[in-house]
């Protein structure tokens, strides 16, 4: 039933709580919407807790997690869509779990804003790299064994990213889904989205082999 509940939330209620924002209350909603949308993935990351002794430690991690997010995202400011925020939120879900890694996703959108800017594609970015987050969590197993399968999601991670954008694309503006609008934002996006796609290969090849083994000593030596 709890596992229902969580899932539920991360799949139905989450997304439904940002259509529902842009949609009513258009591009004045987003700071609530944020707020929801960050309580919300608190409430399945917490119900995890209950029968586990490691809750600061397992918050500390994520706090990590989330700042190393962050920091890449600045480090490569200067180059365009090349970013290491992807990598980071599915390594975090490989060896942490799917909640731990929706979390991530939805705090690394929100810290980085602070310096890229928020706005009405904030609540966007944070389902999108949650729910990447979530995904790889729930596949952590064939991800850690497998580098091909890792590289496939690692590509998989760049087009989901940037098509969940492109929903929010299609309705900026007039507040409300056209398919023509998401169509081509697509094809408009699509450079945009094959370095996305590249980055995610690039960097999740690269830091999960480094990021891997540190994390997996750390889980052992505090009980996570």
């Amino acid at each position: 039933m709890k596992k229902i509940l969580k899932f539920s939330i991360i799949i139905l209620l989450i997304p439904l709580t940002v259509l529902l924002g842009i949609c009513l209350y258009g591009n004045q909603s987003y700071p609530a919407v944020a707020i929801i949308v960050v309580l919300l993935a608190c409430v399945p990351f917490f119900m995890s807790f209950e029968e586990r002794s490691a809750t600061t430690r397992k918050i500390v991690m994520l706090a990590v997690m989330t700042a190393l997010s962050a920091a890449g995202r600045f480090m490569f400011a200067p180059i365009p869509f090349f970013k290491p925020v992807t990598a980071v939120v599915v390594i975090s879900a490989m060896y942490f779990g799917a909640e731990f890694g929706f979390l991530t996703g939805a705090l690394s959108a929100v810290v980085s804003g602070f310096y890229f800017g928020q706005g009405p594609w904030t609540p966007f970015q944070m389902f999108s790299w949650g729910i990447i987050g979530f995904l790889a969590g729930l596949l952590s197993e064939p991800l850690i064994r497998s580098k091909i399968f890792l590289t496939i999601y690692a590509a998989f991670a760049g087009l989901a990213y940037s098509v969940l954008m492109d929903v929010w694309t299609a309705m900026w503006g007039e507040g409300a889904f056209s398919m023509s609008r998401f169509f081509a934002a697509i094809g408009t996006a699509l450079p945009v989205t094959a370095v996305y796609v590249v980055s995610n290969i690039i960097f999740l090849l690269i830091l999960t082999p480094l990021f891997g083994k540190k994390i997996e000593r750390l889980k052992i030596k505090y009980g996570i």
